[in-house]
């Protein structure tokens, strides 16, 4: 193995931008600290956990249940 490598005709491969979508979204502080403990017990970013969790939802197939309720009418400040 050489001591020193010259890396300076590489290329940046082009593949983890195709693999990988940024994405912004709200998402509820609790469903955020399941994942961060849960991230802490397995030492995998909870980031990760969150993906595997959402392309295991997807390739199953799974919908969520919506039960919808009735909001109560809000109530006028005077």
């Amino acid at each position: 193995m050489r001591k020193e490598y010259d890396f300076t005709k590489s290329k940046k491969s082009p593949y983890p931008k195709a693999l990988k979508q940024q994405v912004t979204m709200l998402v509820d502080k609790e469903a955020v600290a399941y994942f961060k403990e849960l991230a802490e017990e397995t030492s995998i970013p909870y980031q990760l956990l969150i993906n595997m969790f959402l392309r295991d939802g997807a390739e199953s197939h799974k919908r969520p249940s919506l039960k919808w309720v009735k909001a109560s009418p809000k109530k006028r400040r005077a």
